[in-house]
């Protein structure tokens, strides 16, 4: 498997991933999927966009952006998606792990998860098997797709 910075080409697999995620409403807080134009514009928007390919196929990708401006304009923030078909491979490790030397890369000093869903326990283990740490829970923090409330845990890693 190879991580590197998207191409054009890629944007209609990357976009199928980043819906299919946005769809299944347990993890992103994005509510409305992507179009092909508003894909292009999103994923080209980021201070860096990678994605995971095996075989000639996208199967993974992150977005890595600031997470806030001027003073805190050294947090950066990331997303992480896999295709269904794909998890449960260790993609998104790999892409946790570029994503963190892509972040020192660009000159971000902390990388923060602004919220990541409780019930995320895989996502969760990840982080925590890779340093970051999680500074406390927001109860109700992010509205499920069933329209209930679960909990967030935000959390962040020094780069």
């Amino acid at each position: 498997m190879t991580i590197r910075q998207y191409r054009q080409e890629d944007l209609p697999d990357m976009t199928a991933i980043w819906n299919e995620v946005v769809e299944e409403g347990n993890a992103f807080p994005q509510d409305e999927p992507l179009d092909a134009e508003g894909g292009a514009e999103f994923f080209a928007s980021q201070s860096y966009t990678g994605v995971a390919e095996e075989d000639g196929r996208i199967c993974g990708l992150y977005i890595l952006h600031p997470n806030n401006v001027g003073r805190c304009g050294h947090i950066c923030n990331a997303s992480y998606a896999v295709a269904s078909g794909s998890r449960g491979m260790h993609i998104g490790e790999q892409l946790v792990k570029d994503c963190l030397m892509q972040g020192r890369r660009l000159g971000f000093r902390v990388l923060q998860f602004n919220a990541v869903v409780e019930s995320n326990i895989h996502a969760r283990h990840l982080y925590e098997r890779l340093g970051f740490t999680q500074l406390g829970t927001i109860t109700g923090g992010f509205r499920m797709k069933d329209g209930s409330y679960v909990n967030i845990c935000p959390y962040y890693r020094e780069l």
